[in-house]
């Protein structure tokens, strides 16, 4: 083997080292994220730049009450009146895909995978409520000091309004209620399907910082 195909290879065998190793960070750790809809206004705008933690999903943490989180967006948007059942709040993942190739692509380099960012409202075994304009947990009304003043919980049309989080779920619902397509709608979330944690805003740098 002479010497200049000798560099190559090691040049390529860095390379595909160095993307290894990126993808794998990105997974388990962290990776930079960009907000595309107005669900978490005030709290997050349109194009402001977001640092994700992604080491919960690694150790299967759950979630804290409040924590703002992504998630992969269910296969299932919405429930007619007949298909809403309160008994089993959870939200529906199917076609999931097939084949390595498919996984990896999907799952890892999250090709043609959707996510949302929501706040975490309820955890395991609580007994949620929406009515009156307001969320009520386990019979208390929440507080919520991150939503602007005058905004109203409700559910226009079919969702889920009184019912009992599933173990290993959470429901989480947008800071911009009226605007926000969230567990209301399509039921909570398990674990499982939960990718990270907002951690830091990186920009615009004169907020940036921990986002709560």
């Amino acid at each position: 083997m002479n010497g200049k195909l000798k560099d190559l290879l090691e040049w390529i065998y860095c390379i595909v080292i160095a993307i290894v190793l990126a993808l794998l960070f990105r997974y388990y750790i962290g990776t930079p994220t960009i907000v595309k809809q107005v669900s978490m206004y005030p709290t997050l705008v349109q194009d402001q730049r977001l640092w994700l933690n992604r080491w919960g999903r690694t150790t299967k943490k759950m979630p804290e009450r409040g924590d703002i989180i992504t998630f992969e967006a269910p296969t299932q948007k919405s429930y007619t009146y007949g298909e809403i059942d309160e008994s089993n709040p959870v939200a529906k993942y199917e076609n999931a895909p097939s084949g390595l190739w498919k996984k990896f692509a999907y799952y890892v380099l999250e090709i043609n995978k959707d996510s949302y960012i929501k706040r975490v409202i309820a955890l395991p075994g609580e007994h949620v409520e929406i009515k009156d304009g307001k969320v009520y947990i386990d019979g208390k009304v929440l507080e919520e000091n991150y939503l602007q003043p005058g905004i109203v919980t409700d559910v226009v049309g079919t969702g889920f309004t009184d019912f009992i989080v599933p173990e290993n779920c959470v429901f989480a619902m947008g800071d911009n209620r009226a605007h926000s397509t969230d567990c209301r709608v399509f039921g909570c979330i398990p674990l499982e399907k939960i990718e990270s944690k907002v951690w830091i805003r990186i920009w615009p740098l004169n907020l940036w910082g921990k986002v709560q």
